[in-house]
């Protein structure tokens, strides 16, 4: 689950490396669905870190991030819609003619990267357009719900992808989930794959130092209700029905707060939900990275329990979320058995839940002692920062990136 919100000009971004003689060997065309999303930025970041100069040839999806410019040079490729397959699919096409303008910045590429299923099509015929034969990488973070249907359209759909995958030489999953439970099984894919979690830029540490001994806030009075925070896109009906009913049988015992950008909550539900109930909060849009902390700062858990496709998509990623309160040193709630759930438990850093979990979550508020959570909050804060943060993931990809063989992997490479 990917994060965007509004803000992100407000970060300081590097430059790309250069040689001796100022040119720069290593080229990268990224195509992605939206310049302003918060993963973009950063992976496209990343690459620069890591000696790329990069070129993004990108949409816009006009939600959040609307006035978001770039520091890498980036070629507008128009805006498309969530769900509207058909309206993009006419923004692909219109798109070719803006590739056929550039193609001296493809030609000059070396790696051309694809962020979705959209991106992988159009960054094949831009490779194409110019004769490229640089290798073409596929990046994968939601597996979108119609590719999970039944139906002609679905399969010609997964067909395509099949064959796109062919023509790549990595797949890039930000979870493991995703490669076991749709690649592997469904898509019967045995390339190389390379594992690039959703973990926090390393300016995060400049930004906003990651607590030495995290402190709790229910310090600050005796006996305060506990806080949980969910931070980032406000998605999914079943989700926040889930809220609100907690919301009604624990008043007095937890808060609820919200900040972020509502996608696929009805706003005028949400709304109603909020006047009803003095224990359910939202504090509007924040700037990532910059308010990551205050956020965290005043909470006692992350929400990180997605219903929205829970038997496949939710069930099988891993959230920005996870690890933005794992840096801060904030326990993630999460459904026992989704991939983030196997995670916290893993590592006991962390609560899960079984169904029913209205009746679960209920029962652990009503019982929960101090004393335990400080303990898993203890537990949370000697995890290495490099669990929640990137490192030389990027590197290690370029690595493999580079290779003269492509030999399938029967695991995932990297961090």
């Amino acid at each position: 689950m990917h994060e965007s919100l509004e803000g992100l000009d407000q970060v300081d971004l590097p430059t790309a490396r250069s040689d001796a003689d100022g040119s720069v060997r290593r080229r990268l065309a990224f195509f992605c669905p939206d310049i302003g999303e918060t993963s973009t930025i950063t992976r496209a970041n990343q690459f620069i870190d890591d000696g790329y100069a990069v070129t993004a040839f990108g949409f816009r999806r006009g939600r959040y991030n609307r006035s978001y410019k770039p520091a890498w040079p980036f070629v507008a490729l128009g805006q498309t819609l969530d769900g509207k397959y058909r309206q993009r699919l006419r923004a692909l096409l219109a798109a070719l003619p803006v590739l056929f303008a550039n193609r001296r910045i493809l030609r000059s590429s070396t790696v051309f990267y694809a962020r979705n299923m959209d991106q992988l099509l159009l960054a094949i015929l831009a490779r194409l357009m110019v004769l490229s034969r640089a290798p073409l990488i596929y990046e994968v973070l939601d597996i979108p719900p119609i590719l999970m249907r039944g139906g002609f359209v679905a399969a010609t759909l997964r067909l395509i992808e099949r064959l796109c995958l062919k023509l790549t030489k990595v797949l890039v999953l930000s979870s493991p989930g995703f490669h076991r439970g749709y690649y592997a099984a469904i898509q019967r894919y045995r390339g190389a794959w390379f594992l690039l979690e959703n973990k926090l830029h390393p300016s995060i540490a400049c930004l906003s130092p990651r607590p030495a001994a995290p402190t709790s806030v229910r310090s600050a009075t005796p006996e305060p209700p506990w806080v949980v925070g969910y931070f980032g896109l406000i998605r999914g009906e079943e989700t926040f029905d889930l809220i609100t009913r907690l919301a009604d049988r624990l008043q007095g015992r937890v808060l609820f707060k919200f900040r972020g950008v509502l996608t696929t909550v009805d706003r005028s539900r949400f709304d109603a939900a909020l006047r009803r109930r003095p224990n359910i909060a939202y504090g509007g849009s924040y700037l990532p990275y910059r308010d990551l902390e205050s956020l965290y700062r005043d909470v006692d858990f992350a929400w990180a329990i997605d219903l929205e496709h829970a038997d496949h998509n939710s069930r099988w990623l891993l959230p920005c979320r996870f690890y933005e309160a794992g840096y801060f040193g904030v326990p993630c709630l999460a459904v026992r058995g989704f991939e983030v759930g196997t995670l916290l438990e893993r590592h006991h850093i962390g609560w899960t839940f079984d169904a029913p979990l209205e009746e679960t979550l209920v029962r652990f508020f009503n019982n929960l002692r101090t004393e335990d959570y400080e303990r898993i909050r203890g537990r949370l804060g000697a995890m290495p920062p490099d669990a929640f943060v990137a490192g030389g993931e990027v590197a290690r990809l370029s690595e493999m990136i580079g290779r003269k063989s492509d030999r399938p992997s029967e695991g995932p490479t990297g961090g």
